[in-house]
């Protein structure tokens, strides 16, 4: 998708022009599924106003305050990784279920415990903490099922849908919970009362998936991996993947000093601006009314600036937003600024989290979106104890105005991990002509080495013959194919020349068994053939390049080969 450059090469352009937007929501499984999700946002924004402002009526410390947004980003930084890996792994539509009925639990609970006046500032942020967990289990699945729901072509359009609802309920459910707050003699029913919606708004969701008949897009036929490794994988595709990570250095910096706006409004509105319940609803709700605005926007906005010109108009936009809420203490002023304020923000996060999807193939999907919504939520949980701690010993004033700094300070230093720079790569796995060759039982009595599990560590050895003139050329493309090793498995990696004849290299890889192996070939797309086959054709030779398998070989006693 053309994000760096206007679309006037329609040769590097992925998605047909769809002036509206809104193609997805003719697919009737995904209209189902976003307004399902519409309505469940609806209540979980509620519940945020309603849960900040009765701390405010709890407690009157802003670190207590501020921590309200740790606790609701603390679980998704712990947890990503995990969330990440066990929905590459397990039914995502199972585990969908499970987390959403935790979260309708932890919400009830929470509702009863308000009702019952038996609240105080710990348990709110332990039950916030709670639910927090189940959004932090539930969002990588929850992301990673959008390919499955549309083509590959509709996802950043999709992506944008997904941030118009979160935004189209941020903007009517802080109003809606700062109202019912409001609408009761006691905070504690009023508050109460939101929950119990939120509560209830979880069920709708989990209707919809319980009738989702799902066909997932990539199913391996090999064992699945356990959590540890599959962990692990990820955090290796990670390392070796710059296009992910360019994109998760812009997340985590951009979050880290905007979440000071989102720790610190509700200070904001009852100290500076001396607004009520109501009144932090609408300023919440002004930032989602922006960011409403910019998601229907976007398929325009992407169409003519380039990802960095998003990501750099909304930054410096943000320090004037920061500014103006640490120093300007008039509602009809703060009131638009945050309105425009939303719509950068969602026009940054639509565009960063449509560079995750993008960037990896089906089988990491989850655990990049897990890794990034960690990274999102690190930035949002760490910025929010950091301002709130200012805040706290200083003032509200220095801490907006040291994260404004801060924000266009950093700038400058992130600006060269540039997103979505260039064409999509194709990641529709590719097809093997030949089949993966077999493992050869072990001859010399009993052992786990034919056993692909334990089978390990596994030497591939590729042995090429390079012309001379062909050899700068070779450099350059077969360390591009050291990535594509590294992300598909790889724990090493080398490629030498003969010293004898400099024409002969070798590229050996090692695996930790023969089923990772195995996995790596399955995880082949058909951008990373094309870097392999570009290899393999600056071989020279009557015979392509010979491939040995190798099995790392255990000492064997004499009593154990008996």
């Amino acid at each position: 998708m053309p994000l760096e450059t206007p679309n006037t090469d329609p040769k590097l352009s992925v998605v047909k022009p769809v002036p509206s937007g809104f193609a997805p929501l003719r697919i009737a499984l995904f209209r189902d599924r976003w307004i399902a999700s519409t309505v469940s946002s609806v209540g979980t924004w509620m519940q945020d106003t309603a849960g900040t402002w009765l701390m405010t009526s709890l407690t009157a410390s802003p670190l207590l305050i501020a921590l309200m947004q740790t606790a609701a980003s603390l679980p998704v930084l712990m947890l990503g990784l995990l969330a990440g890996a066990t929905a590459d792994i397990f039914d995502r539509r199972k585990l969908l279920i499970i987390w959403q009925a935790w979260m309708l639990g932890s919400v009830a609970i929470l509702a009863l415990l308000t009702f019952l006046g038996h609240i105080s500032p710990w348990a709110l942020l332990a039950f916030t903490f709670l639910l927090n967990i189940g959004s932090a289990m539930n969002n990588p699945a929850w992301q990673a099922i959008v390919p499955e729901l549309v083509p590959r072509e509709f996802i950043p359009d999709t992506v944008a849908l997904n941030a118009a609802s979160n935004n189209l309920a941020r903007a009517v459910g802080p109003a809606l919970g700062g109202l019912m707050v409001a609408g009761f003699a006691s905070v504690y029913m009023g508050a109460g009362s939101v929950f119990l919606l939120n509560a209830i708004s979880f069920a709708g969701v989990i209707w919809v998936l319980y009738n989702w008949k799902r066909t997932p897009l990539f199913k391996s036929a090999l064992p699945s991996e356990r959590i540890a490794g599959s962990i692990m994988t990820g955090l290796r595709y990670v390392r070796y993947a710059p296009e992910l990570r360019a994109s998760l250095t812009r997340a985590f910096t951009f979050t880290f000093f905007v979440s000071a706006i989102w720790s610190l409004l509700a200070v904001v509105a009852k100290r500076d601006l001396n607004q009520g319940a109501l009144g932090y609803g609408i300023l919440n709700g002004s930032l989602g009314a922006g960011a409403v605005i910019a998601a229907t926007q976007l398929p325009r906005i992407r169409r003519r600036f380039t990802a960095d010109q998003i990501i750099a108009a909304s930054t410096f936009y943000d320090v004037i937003t920061l500014v103006v809420l640490a120093y300007v203490p008039h509602a009809y002023v703060v009131i638009p600024v945050l309105v425009i304020s939303g719509f950068a923000w969602t026009s940054t996060m639509s565009t960063l989290n449509t560079s995750v999807q993008l960037s990896v193939p089906a089988w990491v999907q989850a655990r990049a979106l897990g890794t990034y919504l960690m990274t999102f939520q690190g930035g949002m949980a760490f910025g929010s104890i950091i301002w709130g701690i200012v805040a706290e010993h200083t003032s509200t004033p220095t801490a907006l105005a040291a994260s404004a700094v801060g924000l266009g300070l950093s700038y400058p230093l992130i600006r060269r991990f540039h997103v979505l720079r260039g064409p999509v790569p194709d990641h529709t796995p590719h097809q093997f002509s030949r089949p993966a060759p077999q493992l050869a039982p072990f001859p010399e009595g009993p052992s786990n080495e034919d056993d692909p599990v334990h089978a390990g560590p596994v030497r591939i050895s590729i042995n090429y013959t390079i012309p001379a003139e062909n050899y700068g050329e070779f450099t350059t493309a077969i360390h591009q194919l050291r990535g594509v090793r590294l992300r598909d498995g790889a724990i090493r990696w080398g490629i030498y020349r003969d010293a004898i004849d400099p024409q002969r290299l070798n590229e050996t890889f090692i695996m930790e068994s023969w089923l990772d192996y195995l996995r790596s070939r399955e995880r082949v797309t058909a951008a990373d053939e094309a870097i392999r086959a570009r290899v393999r054709a600056l071989h020279k030779g009557d015979d392509p390049p010979a491939i040995s398998y190798q099995i790392y070989a255990r000492e064997i006693t004499p009593h154990e080969a008996e």
